[in-house]
């Protein structure tokens, strides 16, 4: 297959998909990696597509937003990052609210394995995180379900989803973003689905959002929050100085967490396996069966 052959495939995926990965391009299309680096950079420089690490996405992002399925396998070394510091904003027993999106999700998993869920309250909009709640088959975990219409990135939202968000309360809610603007805010694609946060953020004693630093390049339709209604952005550390330090004079608390503080030897690496409707088929990983109270034998999540 020749360059513009294997470039009109690239902007085909991407016109479905809202998000390629140079993996699983380079699977398909049987050429290296560094073939579709160059043939992702060639479109980039034709302002044909935009690129983020690992891969690639629509240059149409204000109303566009990727599948749950595609945005899961993107840069999931910043979001286990951001994770692991979020946690630390949890105790047991608290009533917390997490919204849609991949990086929320990601500190689902990581907070279902850790001490601090001991006792917690869920409210989500997010039906994979609703799942990976069920998964545990644990009674000390309590998950809320908000009901509303299903958006791309399997969330849910609309009037139902906000009518059951606003009988609530909860101490925190963590919510992810599609782009971080200065100074304006924080902003999502889906009009139904920035409401859906807002109300969220109306119940709750604390709001913060988790997203990594490629946020700060992009942009979106709808805004949902001001950096003065939020009380923590946790990212990444690959944000740059400048926007570093122009958050820090918005924001009350940036938290930039460390990329590969863990310990990889010890803790195999987190899958996210979403099937080809985009649900995620299996959310716990053996290292947290193996250990922990309330989680099935890894046999049995086969």
């Amino acid at each position: 297959m020749i360059s513009s052959q294997r470039q009109h495939l690239i902007l085909s995926r991407l016109r479905t998909r809202g998000a390629v990965r140079i993996t699983a391009l380079s699977k398909e299309l049987g050429v290296s990696a560094m073939t579709v680096r160059r043939d992702i950079a060639e479109l980039a420089d034709k302002g044909l597509l935009k690129r983020v690490h690992g891969g690639a996405v629509t240059t149409s992002t204000l109303l566009s937003e990727p599948l749950f399925s595609v945005k899961s396998q993107m840069d999931i070394g910043l979001k286990d990052a951001i994770a692991q510091e979020a946690v630390n904003y949890v105790s047991p027993g608290d009533v917390i609210a997490i919204g849609g999106g991949t990086t929320a999700y990601v500190f689902a998993q990581h907070l279902l394995e850790s001490q601090q869920s001991s006792g917690v309250t869920i409210l989500t909009n997010s039906i994979p995180v609703a799942e990976l709640v069920q998964a545990l088959e644990s009674k000390d975990v309590e998950v809320i379900v908000t009901g509303g219409v299903i958006t791309r990135s399997n969330s849910l939202v609309g009037p139902i989803a906000d009518k059951v968000v606003q009988s609530l309360r909860v101490n925190t809610v963590f919510l992810g973003t599609h782009s971080v603007s200065i100074p304006r805010g924080f902003l999502m694609p889906n009009s139904l689905e920035a409401a859906t946060d807002m109300a969220m953020m109306d119940i709750a004693d604390r709001t913060i959002i988790l997203t990594d630093h490629t946020k700060w390049s992009s942009t979106s339709l709808s805004l949902f929050a001001n950096f003065d209604q939020v009380d923590t952005v946790i990212t990444d550390d690959g944000l740059d100085p400048d926007s570093v330090t122009k958050t820090r004079e918005l924001v009350k608390e940036l938290v930039l967490a460390k990329q590969g503080e863990s310990d990889e030897s010890v803790r195999p690496p987190r899958r996210i396996r979403p099937n080809e409707n985009g649900v995620v088929a299996e959310h716990v990983g053996a290292h947290a069966a193996a250990g922990s109270p309330g989680y099935p034998d890894p046999a049995d999540q086969e």
